[in-house]
């Protein structure tokens, strides 16, 4: 009941405490109509102004200067009614009214200007300073565009005064000015404070974070664009009183190529269209709107279905038609108001804006549209490569030209030959080809042959092993009608060494087991590589090869009149022998760790006869292969000596060959191993280099998704935690173009573990809320997810995000509590749950998990665990309710002892017992203090001292940080600085001689203190 002064006071007061919101804007506007039914107009001076802060951080600038109106009369008639606080916020909401009007293109120009004179007589006559009026001007002015640059000199050469904005929002207002003014580097650098956390409020550095993505973007500074958009959405999204940074934010993803992620910010925002109370703000969010649906328009997706005002389904084409039926006699309504063109030119402006980046920016997130793959014969720019970008694949016209181009690269083993396959494929599908049989391209046969070849390629790439040996099949039997035994005796010895699949079952229906099964496999695939083998020494014989280097640019196109050149026969022989060594290395490869000796002996004389003869005939690129199979199984077996030696013998290989897209693979291989050995400088290099290599020889089989996510990790081990962010990011939407969900989804994880460890733990939020999102997260691994969520609620504690936090405790609480494999899981989870809820003063709740943990730990013990939460539980209880819970905080202590007392002392525990029991003793040592309780606190701390001496050197550290409180208790609980004074020389000599300079330091410091006393 609100039938008191207090029952209002009260309701007041607690309706403080709730997020901005409509329901605390009604809740305040209940609470303004009851306070009026009271004598006193305090209440009521109360009431309004909660009630007009309401309004002002939900976009109601419509209604909150009729309430300042009312606060206005009150101060005149009843000013002894207003507190200091009360009195000071009159003058302060001057300027809200003043930006509220602003807001309102139906309030004339004059009365506005009228309104800043008004607040300036009211200044005046507090004895406050002119610069809030000056800003107020600016304001107004920036907003006509007439007088921008002079009322920004009057304003920003006053002096503040009390009554100034915070630093942080001019701040944002000076950096506005350079950026409308062209200057974006200047911006930039004035926004510094804000950006870098320097400076904040209640709107900063959000506000800030939405303005600033543009001129980011527009410097090149694309790494600090991604992780504003990032931490500055989460803090604007759903928020009717930030409609203007939504609309930048979807701006910004329009211009950064990320339409996808647009169309999801739209859909999280549904809710904006409705909110009409600040006009300019939603015509900032309508611009941005209009601005990503252009885009997505253009690219000739207008029919897909979007997110808009609810009650109906909205394609972007017909969104895009009601937005800008409202938005453009907005801006015109606000012009007319103005007597300018100002605001409608700002918005022409936004909208004919081209994207700014010629690729997406990845930003790390899942997102439910992906990136568009390239169209054949596009160049790709490596994403913070430093390579240049690939020159397109000319593609011929005229298909005989074309047919012999694609023999010509491929004979050159160029990559690039692929695009110009697929091409000769498509025109003979779509019969835009001439006669296929026609005699310039070779025997009849041929080209079939070839097609064939290539979509075993295909297969073989996406792994499908059936059909792989199928089209090779194809291929050898078409080669060999051709009169072209050597590429038939290739085809078939490929599809012997890389079609052949383990078997997929333990055991056979005739009792034999899969190593069994597998055994014979690779018996009657070796069986017939010998034939192979024996095959092409017999077509050797019939025709000896000369030995001499081949000559550049010789290729199957000669094969035409039947007659094979001795490049050709060499080749395709090192193939066969190739075909023959792989096959050997992949059946040592299924029996790692302990291969068969036969395995391993006949892979190893495939391998030498494959090295040898590559050598003897002068074609080091098969070298390189054979070298790269040895580097293999060595990394494997941890034998990275080896492994590097190999590979960067092969890689030598490659240089003579001069195939340098040969050299991408072995230099990642290079890169693991580095890696490996814990030399991050040398792979970061090697893994920039392979993938420039890639793009620029085309090699679209490249595994650019695996290969971005390696250099990332390379990165955050230098320490380069922005080309980390940059590569990870760049892997993720790499894998999600490719459909790989989970591999996705794994290196988020890693992305958001780097963004943590960088201090951009708001980034690695977002990142980790795309994972979890319903859509994203359905038929992903279980484990997985749960990982990601235990991250992500860690994450939202750290940002002091409580609530949320314990939401995702809880709901993994009640994931892992089914999981009979791993029960510690769920003692951790409950525990950590409990300290969170705790954190949220959500104590009821807190006390449940608090039991939930204990109880889990009684199955499945984790003793640090509970042992650490009970120690939050005692800091937390003495913290939210002083002296009078420090008999509760011991309680959870001794339950600590008791916990840890019941542990075993040995070597097999996976923690330190010294550690956990002494900080047990230092936090009951606070909680006594707190209380007043010295002489027990020096007891306990002294308890915590010992414990940290068993230790050892590991102890050292903490057991620094136990004598300084011991001191503090000593000096000011019990007033024997004398004692605390040798207490400390003592304890900062020996941190000395353990190397601990700023432990030895700040003991130093607080006995000169003492001292001093």
């Amino acid at each position: 009941m609100l039938d008191t002064p207090e029952a209002v006071f009260e309701a007041l007061r607690e309706n403080h405490e709730r997020p901005h919101g409509l329901p605390r804007t009604v809740t305040a506007e209940e609470l303004a109509e009851a306070a009026e039914a009271f004598e006193k107009p305090d209440v009521l001076v109360t009431a309004l102004l909660e009630l007009m802060t309401s309004y002002e951080f939900t976009g109601e600038h419509r209604k909150a200067p009729v309430v300042f109106a009312r606060l206005l009369k009150l101060w005149d008639t009843a000013p002894e009614s207003f507190s200091e606080w009360e009195a000071h916020q009159v003058y302060w909401r001057f300027k809200w009214v003043t930006t509220s009007l602003i807001q309102v293109p139906d309030v004339p120009l004059a009365t506005i200007g009228g309104w800043i004179d008004r607040m300036r007589e009211r200044y005046e006559a507090g004895g406050h300073g002119p610069q809030p009026v000056a800003a107020m001007r600016h304001h107004l002015a920036a907003h006509t565009g007439e007088g921008a640059a002079d009322t920004y000199d009057l304003w920003i050469t006053r002096p503040r005064t009390d009554l100034s904005d915070c630093e942080a929002c001019e701040t944002r207002n000076m950096a506005g000015h350079l950026v409308a003014s062209g200057d974006d580097a200047a911006a930039l650098d004035a926004w510094a404070p804000v950006l870098g956390g320097a400076q904040s409020c209640s709107e900063e550095p959000q506000s800030s974070q939405a303005r600033a993505l543009l001129p980011l973007l527009r410097t090149g500074r694309t790494d600090e664009a991604r992780s504003h958009h990032l931490a500055g959405y989460r803090r604007v999204r759903g928020n009717t009183g930030m409609q203007q940074e939504v609309g930048l934010h979807l701006e910004f993803c329009a211009l950064s190529r990320n339409e996808g992620r647009g169309l999801e910010i739209l859909a999280e925002n549904r809710a904006l269209f409705e909110a009409t109370g600040a006009p300019l703000a939603r015509l900032h969010f309508l611009t941005g709107v209009e601005v990503l649906l252009a885009r997505i328009a253009a690219q000739g997706h207008g029919d897909a279905t979007v997110a808009g005002p609810p009650g109906r389904t909205w394609t972007a084409d017909a969104l895009l038609k009601h937005v800008r039926a409202e938005a453009e006699p907005l801006a015109a309504a606000f012009d007319r108001r103005n007597g300018t063109t100002a605001v409608g030119d700002r918005r022409r402006a936004r909208l004919e804006r081209e994207p700014l980046l010629a690729e997406p920016l990845p930003l790390g997130l899942r997102t439910a549209v992906v990136r568009p793959a390239a169209a054949p014969g596009t160049p790709e720019t490596p994403a913070g490569a430093g390579a240049a970008p690939a020159v397109a694949v000319t593609v011929p016209e005229d298909f005989v030209e074309l047919v012999h181009e694609a023999r010509r690269l491929s004979g050159a083993g160029r990559p690039s030959a692929r695009r110009l396959w697929e091409r000769i494929a498509e025109r003979l599908a779509d019969g835009s080809a001439p006669d296929p049989h026609d005699h310039r391209l070779g025997p009849r046969e041929l080209l079939d042959a070839e097609l064939a070849d290539h979509r075993a390629d295909r297969h073989g790439v996406a792994e499908r092993k059936a059909e792989f040996s199928a089209e090779l099949g194809r291929a050898a039997e078409l080669f060999g009608r051709a009169g072209m035994p050597w590429h038939a005796l290739a085809s078939r010895a490929r599809a012997l060494a890389w079609g052949t699949d383990a078997p997929e079952t333990d055991e056979g229906t005739d009792g034999t087991t899969r190593a069994d099964t597998a055994a014979a496999t690779a018996d009657e695939t070796a069986a017939a590589l010998e034939a192979v083998l024996a095959e092409a020494e017999r077509l050797k014989e019939e025709a000896p090869f000369t030995g001499e280097r081949p000559g550049a640019g010789e290729t199957a196109s000669s094969a035409h009149s039947g007659n094979e050149v001795g490049r050709e026969r060499v080749l395709h022989y090192l193939m066969v022998l190739n075909a023959a060594a792989f096959a050997g290395y992949h059946e040592v490869l299924r029996g790692l760790p302990e291969p068969d000796g036969t395995a391993v002996a006949r892979y190893e004389g495939f391998r030498e006869r494959l090295l040898a003869e590559a050598r003897r005939l002068s074609v080091p690129h098969q070298a390189a292969n054979a070298r790269q199979y040895a580097a293999d199984l060595a990394g494997r077996r941890r034998d990275f000596e080896t492994a590097e030696t190999e590979l960067r013998a092969a890689l030598a290989d490659v240089e003579e060959s001069g195939r340098p897209w040969r050299g991408t693979r072995p230099r990642c291989l290079l890169a693991q191993i580095l890696l490996a050995r814990h030399e991050p400088a040398e792979a970061t290099e090697l893994l920039h280099q392979a993938i420039g290599d890639a793009v620029r020889h085309d090699d679209v089989d490249f595994p650019m998704a695996p290969t971005y996510a390696m250099l990332g990790h390379a990165c955050s081990h230098l320490g380069d935690f922005g080309g980390a962010v940059r590569h990870l990011s760049e892997a993720a939407a790499r894998h999600d173009q490719d459909g790989e969900r989970e591999e996705a989804t794994d290196v988020r994880l890693q992305l958001a573990d780097v963004l943590a460890r960088s201090g951009q733990q708001a980034d690695a939020v977002a990142v980790l809320e795309s994972v979890l999102a319903d859509e994203a997260a359905a038929g992903l691994d279980e484990r997985m997810l749960a990982q990601a969520r235990l991250t992500l609620a860690r994450g939202l504690r750290e940002l002091e995000e409580f609530l949320p936090a314990a939401e995702e405790f809880l709901r993994l609480a009640d994931t892992v509590a089914g999981w009979e494999d791993d029960r510690a899981v769920l003692t951790l989870v409950a525990a950590e749950a409990a300290i969170t809820l705790a954190l949220a003063d959500r104590w009821d709740a807190a006390a449940t998990a608090h039991d939930r943990a204990v109880a889990a730990h009684a199955e499945a013990p984790n003793p640090p665990m509970l042992a650490h939460m009970m120690r939050e539980f005692a800091r937390l209880t003495v913290a939210a309710r002083g002296e009078e819970g420090v008999d509760a905080a011991l309680e959870q202590l001794a339950a600590a002892d008791a916990l840890l007392a019941a542990v075993p002392e040995g070597d097999d525990l996976d923690f330190a017992l010294w550690y956990e029991q002494g900080s047990v003793h230092y936090r009951r040592a606070r909680v006594l203090a707190e209380g007043g309780r010295f002489p027990e606190a020096l007891e306990a701390i002294e308890a915590a001292i010992a414990a940290h001496e068993r230790g050892g050197e590991e102890g050292e550290v903490p057991r620094a940080e136990a004598v300084r409180i011991a001191a503090l208790i000593e000096g000011n609980g019990l007033e024997r600085r004398a004692a605390a004074v040798t207490r400390l020389a003592a304890a900062a000599a020996r941190c000395r001689t353990a190397g601990l300079t700023e432990a030895a330091d700040i003991l130093d410091g607080l006995r000169q203190d003492f001292q001093e006393r």
